[in-house]
């Protein structure tokens, strides 16, 4: 038998959890009927879904074959009839790799994290790979780095990856590639990677799986706390103390980095269950468990997704009030006329945040200059640029179409 949930975060004696687990048994059925609310879910076509380390290995670290198993088999149940397609993002390398090479918790160093990536990932797969043949499901893995999400190329051809593994019948396996990733480009939490890669694959749902049944309305050990079952907007939280994360443990995440994946799905359109990993196949036929997020925006462009949530800054570029109010408020382009000072060493191409006088970032956008070249435009109107430089420099610094406000 899988041995029972615990905090993500824990290192031997179990740790808090952010939420009570109440339902005994390992990704059981409830037998609730299907809400109103949630009938969006129940009918979801594209669906990602994103499971924890604790979810999948033992308090030592290794990888327990039953938890994969029974996450296969209602994974391959939610495929059945073709009807529905599933993306799965999947923690637990760094975890399973801790006990081959006699580590007895996640180290904090990024090599030996790294190290256990290595080894780990390789299990995971395979794992996910025998667990699936049973079903006859093809695995496909496809690991990313928060430079894949960035950078526009590269998230264009892991789009494309994605879409065709889905077309050929195959399970996309999706990992952060912790043998490479720097503390630079990692995303820190694979919610938030999950959160990212429901827009890259224009997914219906983001079902975040772990050893948490939801977010409740206060501590869950205490008479009287309940489960919050909908979550229309920040507001619905705002009164509520979202657990964190500890240091030690298999995992990363805690129930802030879920919340905060949540509202990054749900800002481009796409609702959210969250909800422990035992009651999986619940949330996927869109019965009352967990914590539902509803949509509270619309679908964006992929590069202004991945230009807010998931690009790291190369520079900054300090805006006068007048260029501050024409970003802000009338969502213009920024203009070199707007442009007081530059820091950093970019290229053309590389995003940037835009800041007021006080240094406060209000914006961020893809650069069409490179950083060396910006002085020479402080301050001076295009037409007059495009006199002595030439026409190409008769265009913005940043397009609006390339430009996300922090602040809104």
């Amino acid at each position: 038998m899988p041995s029972a949930p615990r905090n993500e975060d824990a290192s031997g004696p179990a740790a808090p959890v952010d939420c009570a687990l109440h339902t005994p048994g390992w990704f059981g059925t409830l037998g609730i009927q299907v809400s109103a609310a949630r009938q969006g879910v129940a009918e979801a076509h594209r669906i990602v879904v994103k499971v924890g380390s604790s979810s999948l290995t033992t308090a030592s670290g290794g990888l327990d074959a039953d938890r994969v198993d029974a996450l296969v088999d209602v994974l391959a149940k939610a495929r059945s009839g073709g009807e529905r397609e599933v993306v799965l993002v999947s923690s637990g390398a760094i975890a399973a790799g801790l006990a081959p090479l006699g580590l007895r918790r996640r180290p904090k160093d990024l090599a030996r994290q790294q190290a256990a990536a290595s080894v780990g990932q390789g299990l995971l797969v395979a794992r996910y790979t025998a667990s699936c043949a049973r079903y006859g499901i093809r695995v496909g893995q496809v690991l990313l780095t928060s430079d894949d999400m960035s950078r526009r190329s590269h998230h264009r051809n892991a789009s494309r990856t994605l879409d065709k593994l889905l077309a050929m019948g195959a399970l996309p396996v999706v990992n952060e590639n912790d043998t490479v990733a720097t503390d630079e480009i990692r995303f820190g939490d694979n919610d938030r990677l999950a959160a990212l890669v429901a827009h890259l694959v224009r997914a219906d749902l983001l079902v975040l799986l772990s050893d948490v049944d939801g977010v409740y309305d206060g501590d869950p050990s205490r008479p009287g706390t309940s489960r919050i079952a909908d979550v229309r907007g920040p507001e619905d939280l705002a009164h509520v103390e979202i657990g964190s994360a500890g240091k030690a443990g298999v995992g990363t995440g805690g129930m802030v980095t879920k919340v905060e994946a949540a509202a990054i799905a749900t800002g481009a359109g796409i609702p959210v269950v969250l909800t422990s990993a035992i009651h999986a196949a619940d949330a996927l036929t869109g019965r009352d468990t967990g914590t539902y997020f509803h949509p509270t925006g619309k679908r964006s462009a992929d590069r202004l997704l991945w230009l807010q949530h998931a690009s790291t800054p190369q520079g900054a570029l300090t805006l006068d009030d007048g260029a501050v109010r024409a970003v802000v408020e009338r969502r213009k382009s920024l203009l070199p006329a707007g442009i007081a000072a530059v820091d950093g060493d970019f290229s053309a191409g590389d995003p940037v945040e835009l800041r007021d006088g006080a240094g406060r970032a209000v914006a961020r956008g893809l650069v069409n200059f490179d950083a060396k070249e910006i002085p020479q435009l402080i301050g001076r109107s295009t037409r007059e640029l495009a006199r002595e430089l030439g026409p190409a420099y008769e265009r913005e610094v940043v397009h609006r179409d390339d430009l996300v406000l922090l602040h809104p």
